[in-house]
């Protein structure tokens, strides 16, 4: 097996074959460490996450840089560990961060919430 088939090969069996996230996270959306924890059945680049964000608020990009890992199979971890509350979206300057009035990392705050707390209803849509 060729290094790219076997980095390949680990991507999917960290997230468990999944590809897709269940939060819309950017590239620039920001986290930090929250009070949840990991849980053991979670790969060693949870662990990693946790321990970044603990140092300082990380962006997406950074974190799958970091982790040298697609940003999608980042993004699939991140929303694992933000429905364990083991990340917390923050928001520190709600409604001026954008000209427009659309705060984005306000917004996926929002969602992150709306679906942690209504994890399992089916009225509303799914991101896509």
């Amino acid at each position: 097996m060729s290094a790219e088939e076997s980095s390949f090969v680990r991507t999917y069996a960290v997230t468990g074959g999944r590809s897709q996230p269940r939060h819309p996270l950017a590239l620039e959306t920001t986290l930090e460490a929250g009070r949840g924890r990991s849980g053991p059945d979670q790969v060693e680049e949870c662990r990693q996450i946790i321990a970044l964000c603990r140092e300082r608020q990380r962006t997406v990009a950074e974190l799958a840089g970091r982790l040298g890992r697609p940003v999608t199979a980042v993004k699939v971890l991140l929303s694992d560990l933000l429905d364990a509350d083991a990340l917390v979206l923050p928001v520190t300057a709600p409604y001026s961060s954008s000209d427009d009035g659309k705060d984005p990392q306000l917004l996926t705050a929002v969602v992150v919430g709306l679906r942690k707390k209504f994890q399992n209803a089916t009225a509303y849509p799914q991101a896509g």
